[in-house]
């Protein structure tokens, strides 16, 4: 696929509906470098993953029965904001580990939720059930054209801001986000996947040739806890070698930490994890190498002004 114009179609498409989020060049948190950050944590419903759910409703007829989801939190609360907005109903299954500040967060939206219990994969298999039923449009968290698409209108847009890096980091769950960052740069710059040591999908699929299923836990599970990578990012990531590393929980809570302590950016666990890879020795930059970072999400839990 030519992701391309894709992703510049997407970009227009979506424009009324979004936020173009800031970028801001940082020093500190213990590094002898500069940092370009994306803020991306301050877009609509507190990720990025509004730009993949609005991408989706906006290509197309949407049937009488409404939208169906799965979502470790935030995807699902993207998808119930975006139906909410176009007049669209909306189903959302999320596993009881997402937390209440994301529970929270669909059910202000008037969404129909279900909360399943265990994990992401479980929520999926109730939202495949539902869907094979009730004749609603699913929406894939991160394995489908049109959500990369829109995700990768955030790169696209992070560009036309003027990003001067040679390299950018970016967390990854299910990796519909690292996708369209990397159909959109095809190859321009050096993309680093940040994953957590114990919710590591993309990495274990570059080591076994192909998707896998892998044990989920940790901090951040409740958003980069995919059990399997999809297939568009791993082609993706496959195809332009992407550059994979794997970072402690306790480095995750330090970068969350230090973003809030000496940034007051208050994000969730997932939306640390690519800054704790240069916190931690995790990706090392050679020597004049400029380095980027994006911030994904703000959605803590507990809420800490719920």
């Amino acid at each position: 696929m030519q992701w391309k114009p894709q992703i510049s179609a997407a970009a227009a498409r979506i424009a009324p509906y979004i936020q173009t989020t800031p970028v801001m060049q940082v020093q500190g948190f213990g590094l002898p470098f500069p940092v370009e950050l994306k803020l991306e944590q301050l877009q609509h419903t507190g990720s990025f993953k509004a730009r993949g759910a609005f991408n989706t409703l906006l290509s197309g007829p949407v049937p009488k029965a409404g939208l169906v989801a799965a979502s470790g939190g935030n995807h699902g609360a993207a998808v119930a904001y975006a139906a909410q907005r176009l007049g669209h109903r909306a189903h959302i299954f999320v596993p009881d580990m997402a937390g209440p500040a994301k529970i929270a967060l669909i059910e202000r939206t008037g969404a129909q939720l279900t909360v399943v219990q265990g994990e992401y994969a479980n929520a999926a298999e109730a939202a495949a059930e539902y869907e094979a039923t009730s004749g609603a449009m699913q929406i894939h968290a991160y394995d489908a054209p049109a959500t990369v698409a829109g995700q990768g209108s955030c790169m696209a847009e992070w560009e036309a801001q003027g990003l001067m890096a040679d390299t950018v980091l970016i967390a990854v769950g299910g990796g519909g986000l690292i996708a369209g960052a990397l159909g959109w740069l095809a190859g321009a710059r050096k993309v680093v996947a940040v994953e957590p040591e114990t919710s590591c999908a993309l990495q274990a699929a570059l080591a076994q040739g192909g998707p896998c299923d892998v044990q989920v836990s940790g901090v951040a599970a409740n958003a980069l806890g995919a059990r399997k990578i999809g297939q568009i990012c791993y082609d993706l990531a496959c195809q332009h070698r992407v550059h994979s590393v794997l970072v402690p929980d306790a480095t995750i809570t330090a970068a969350q930490k230090a973003l809030w302590q000496e940034r007051r950016l208050l994000v969730e666990p997932a939306g640390a994890t690519a800054l704790a890879a240069l916190m931690c020795g995790a990706y090392r930059p050679s020597a004049g190498e400029r380095v980027a970072v994006l911030l994904c999400g703000a959605n803590i839990a507990p809420d800490p002004l719920g």
